[in-house]
């Protein structure tokens, strides 16, 4: 019997990292195409949120019958408390990547700005932030999110340098004020899904380790 749980647990463990790392793939997928100002591929991003939403909602039903059918403890009990807080995170970071992929449409055309704006550079950080949280729970080492806090905090101060920035834009050209408004709606996003990836580290900081830090 314990054989049996050990072995579901541990397919369950596999399926949500693929879950995960689906909605992750949303994210970067829509940046790319924000970035690009391809609505067709924005459409096909956005159209992956059903398979989100219909893995996630299966993902729980096998975890809560998991936790019924073996009342698990201990260590095998934090495995699936982690399990379901990464399965709600990464849910918020797909819908997080589908919202943005339906910003596309309403930004293509509008008048650019007369210098780049750092998007994705500060999604590259988030992403790999959720990577190396991903890694730490799949391999149920600390090693990839030590540090994550200093991390989290160079993605917070591109989020404000963002938002400056795009004030600024508005201001000296108002023709781009619906560019910047989308664009400081999407760097806004970022920020929430790199607390998502300290969120699902500080769980699997607890999972490994049976103590409960904060990152922040």
């Amino acid at each position: 019997m314990a054989e049996k749980f050990h072995m579901e647990l541990s397919q369950l463990k596999q399926d949500t990292l693929v879950m995960a790392r689906f909605s992750r793939d949303m994210l970067h997928d829509a940046l790319q195409a924000l970035i690009e100002q391809d609505t067709e591929k924005a459409k096909e991003i956005a159209s992956r949120k059903k398979q989100v939403r219909d893995t996630t909602i299966a993902l729980e039903e096998r975890t809560y019958q998991l936790i019924a059918m073996n009342q698990p403890m201990a260590k095998d009990m934090r495995v699936i408390a982690c399990t379901l807080k990464i399965i709600t995170s990464a849910e918020r970071i797909g819908r997080y990547g589908k919202d943005i992929a339906n910003m596309v449409k309403h930004i293509k055309g509008q008048p650019d700005f007369g210098q780049p704006v750092p998007l994705m550079h500060m999604a590259n950080q988030v992403i790999a932030m959720i990577d190396d949280t991903l890694a730490a729970y799949e391999v149920e080492n600390l090693d990839r999110i030590a540090g994550l806090s200093f991390r989290d905090d160079a993605v917070d101060s591109l989020w404000h340098s963002i938002f400056r920035e795009t004030l600024t834009f508005m201001m000296e050209n108002p023709k781009t004020i619906t560019r910047s408004t989308y664009f400081i709606m999407v760097a806004r996003y970022l920020e929430r899904s790199g607390d998502h990836a300290c969120k699902m580290a500080e769980n699997v900081h607890y999972m490994v380790t049976g103590e409960r830090i904060e990152i922040k």
